[in-house]
């Protein structure tokens, strides 16, 4: 009797070299896990994702990271930080020295909690937490507390959601200083074609349960610790560099109307003032790149030498705000 392989093999002739090439599958009996990995991208064929594996929190961390990071994730009710709420956030807390090197999992904390209303069904869709699992549930709110008070730094995937989102929650995240693995880390000039954090898991060899809030922290520290290669610093020695800089707001307040295209087009952003902003076009810039931004807003915009726009200069500490 054929072996089932054999079954779905066609007895074409032509097909034999192209198998040949790819490997024969009865080659992989007995192989460890390791080894039919190796096998199966040896074809050039094939690649094959590692699941995810949380890292262990240890209780005496090593010696010479003195410094202590809080991965941070939020699952919402939507996308309004006034009106929607929390409905489940996972913390973990690392240690990290100050040239960005990582060293152990110190604090992991989960924890879901009730609305005050139901959990609109595309919420559901997305994350998988429905009405009956968060039924009577409260986040520990001591066991945060003690967690973001030990943080040197708290590092969010898209900080501009969740860090309005934490700070309506409570004050205790309002004078710590925040960091966005979206938006202060070199991405595509790393080989990522997305910033999503699906996309980079993918990318850097792994899958896991997206859209729970602690799967959510433990994959992003893999991928800010791990997705790097030869002698460039790791993406979150890049991002807590990014943190220790100061940034320039400014406002295109007053500008003319038909010059919108060309401040949307160099990526300035549209205020309607009811966050408490100016209602304007703005943008962020690094200090040493503040005296281009003005000659450009000056010739281009307002056509004017004197025009002096609105600046707010950001530390870790101001940014991600939601005003």
């Amino acid at each position: 009797m054929a072996l089932q392989y054999d079954m779905f093999v066609s007895p074409d002739p032509d097909e034999t070299g192209a198998r040949s090439r790819r490997g024969s599958p009865r080659a992989a009996v007995g192989m460890s896990a390791g080894a039919m990995v190796d096998h199966l991208e040896a074809t050039g064929r094939y690649r094959v994702l590692q699941k995810l594996e949380a890292r262990p929190v240890v209780s005496a961390p090593r010696a010479g990271f003195p410094l202590v990071g809080v991965i941070l994730d939020t699952e919402t009710t939507g996308l309004n930080h006034r009106k929607d709420e929390i409905i489940e956030i996972g913390l973990i807390a690392f240690t990290f020295d100050a040239e960005g090197r990582i060293g152990d999992v110190i604090d992991v904390y989960g924890g879901l909690r009730q609305p005050g209303g139901p959990i609109p069904p595309e919420i559901t869709r997305i994350t998988g937490i429905t009405d009956d699992m968060v039924a009577g549930e409260t986040i520990d709110l001591a066991r945060v507390q003690a967690i973001v008070a030990r943080a040197d730094l708290i590092i969010a995937h898209n900080a501009g959601f969740d860090r309005p989102f934490c700070e309506a929650f409570s004050p205790m995240f309002e004078k710590k200083a925040w960091a966005c693995s979206v938006s202060e880390i070199g991405w595509s000039d790393r080989g990522f074609e997305g910033t999503k954090l699906g996309y980079l898991i993918g990318q850097a060899g792994y899958f896991h349960d997206g859209h729970r809030a602690v799967d959510d922290c433990f994959a992003l520290l893999e991928v800010i610790d791990g997705a790097h290669e030869g002698p460039q610093p790791s993406p979150f020695a890049e991002l807590y560099a990014a943190s220790q800089r100061s940034r320039v707001r400014l406002y295109a307040e007053n500008s003319p109307f038909e010059m919108k295209d060309h401040l949307k087009g160099r990526g300035y952003r549209w205020s309607d003032g009811s966050d408490g902003r100016p209602k304007s076009w703005w943008i962020e810039v690094g200090e040493d790149a503040l005296e281009d931004e003005l000659r450009y807003l000056r010739a281009e915009i307002y056509r004017w030498s004197e025009a002096d726009p609105p600046t707010v200069r950001l530390t870790a500490f101001d940014r991600f705000k939601a005003r």
